[in-house]
This record gives C-alpha cells, sequence and structure tokens, in this order.
C-alpha cells in the first residue's frame, strides 16, 4: 500500500469517526458552563449533580485534603464549595479560558466575591476576594469524573490576612 493510500484511509476513518464523536465537546461545554453557573447561583445540589458518584479528586493538599473514611470524594468535594459560599456568600465564578475534547474539560476558573462568613477558618472580614483556580477534569457519562487541580490557596489566605 502506497502512502497516498494510507493517507486516505486515515482521514476517510476520522471523518467517519467525527460524527460520532460531534456532540461529545457540546457535554464538555455544558459541565463547564454549569459547574460556574451553579456556584454562582449558590446551588449547591445542582453543582453536586454534575459530579459522577465514583469521582476520584486526585488534587490533595493542606487546603484540599482527602476524603475523611466514611465519606466519598464527591462529598467531600461538595462540601468543600459549600464552604466556599459561605464564606464567599456574593461568590461569581467565571471562566477566564477552557480547553474541552470529547473526554477532557482544562478550564481556569476565577472566583470573586466578599469574604462574608468563616472560610479557612477565618472570620468574615468583609474583604474582596479574587482568586483564580486551574482543573482538568475527566468525562464519563456526562458527569465529572476524576479531577486534578491547582488553586491559588496561598494567594487567597494572603488577601483574607492583608
Amino acid at each position: 500500500m502506497n502512502r497516498r493510500a494510507i493517507l486516505i484511509a486515515a482521514l476517510a476513518s476520522t471523518a467517519i469517526a467525527l460524527p460520532a464523536a460531534a456532540d461529545e465537546p457540546d457535554t464538555a461545554r455544558f459541565l463547564l458552563d454549569r459547574f460556574a453557573a451553579t456556584l454562582t447561583a449558590h446551588d449547591i445540589a445542582g453543582f453536586a449533580a454534575l459530579i459522577a458518584d465514583d469521582y476520584v479528586n486526585h488534587q490533595v493538599s493542606a487546603a484540599a485534603p482527602s476524603a475523611p473514611p466514611g465519606k466519598s470524594a464527591k462529598q467531600a468535594t461538595v462540601d468543600f464549595f459549600n464552604a466556599r459560599l459561605i464564606g464567599i456568600p456574593d461568590l461569581v465564578v467565571t471562566v477566564e479560558a477552557s480547553v474541552l475534547t470529547a473526554d477532557k474539560l482544562a478550564a481556569s476558573f476565577v472566583y470573586e466575591g466578599t469574604h462574608g462568613g468563616p472560610y479557612f477558618g477565618i472570620a468574615a472580614t468583609g474583604k474582596k476576594l479574587r482568586f483564580t483556580s486551574c482543573d482538568i477534569f475527566t468525562i464519563r457519562a456526562g458527569k465529572l469524573a476524576e479531577h486534578w487541580g491547582m488553586g491559588d490557596i496561598a494567594g487567597t489566605l494572603a488577601q483574607l490576612k492583608a
């Protein structure tokens, strides 16, 4: 088989595969938009509905520790964001940049609001906060199934203590 025939065969197989996966990036776009919208609306139940029951969070740090025994990674993540909503009652989440594929979602999120409740053990200060996170999610069955990320916890704490 010559190179031209191989190239034509490869292009044909790609063209055939594209329509079958054409709606998959729409799922990633939907999840990305709903992630920001549910948190901005303080809809923690809607936020939880985006996350698969067997969710795996690969981001573990002192600020976001592993789920305690008896609590799922999904519930620990929902609790983490609920604490954020309590600490920043006017929280607005926006998407700064994103890359979407059929089974991955990567985004830079911007979080803005007023520190109006306890957050990271610090009582309300009334200070305006702005911080970011960069997150990568695997998508399975229309849900966020795995997460890797990095949030600006140090920057957040610096704003709270300044």
